[in-house]
């Protein structure tokens, strides 16, 4: 949702530069949330007549095939589901209809990027959102959603650091 937030804000205010990671595309999140009914209809309709998301992750085994990949070790998995925690039901309904993020009032330099293995946000989706921001798209391989906790977090690091120097910021 954090996406989100970033997209939100940046139709009101102009920053010298934004980076998107596995971001909310401005389509919305309608094909994430029916890939989601379709792998987890149980646990889909639970979450929904509860109005809580927390029962999408509430496993190690259901947030790895959210947010991590294969690639990310046991031990960081398990800590990483400890910490996860509801996100607001109001705000995913904003992400599927009611409040999409507007790329064309935005006029802040944007850097779109995605992971391979993105469970939420397909290469495809992330590549759209490149695209109604009009700017530079990278997807990295074998990265999963949360890309600043996955194994090689250090090149998307090491991404984001060049594409903000080359702006001198």
């Amino acid at each position: 949702m954090g996406g989100l937030v970033v997209q939100k804000c940046l139709e009101e205010s102009i920053a010298p530069a934004a980076v998107l990671l596995a971001a909310v595309p401005p389509v919305g999140v309608l094909a994430t949330t029916l890939r989601i009914a379709r792998r987890h209809p149980v646990i889909f309709a639970k979450a929904n007549l509860m109005l809580i998301l927390y029962p999408l992750v509430a496993t190690p085994q259901l947030a790895r095939e959210a947010f991590f990949s294969e690639g990310l070790a046991e031990e960081n998995l398990q800590a990483y589901a400890k910490r996860l925690q509801d996100e607001s039901y109001l705000g995913f309904l904003d992400m599927i209809l009611f409040n999409l993020p507007k790329p064309g009032r935005v006029k802040t330099p944007v850097l779109v990027l995605g992971g391979t293995r993105d469970a939420i946000f397909s290469p495809g989706e992330v590549n759209a959102t490149a695209r109604a921001y009009q700017t530079q798209l990278e997807i990295f391989a074998d990265m999963a959603h949360d890309m600043m906790l996955e194994p090689g977090w250090q090149s998307v690091a090491e991404r984001i650091l060049t594409w903000l120097n080359e702006r001198e910021l």
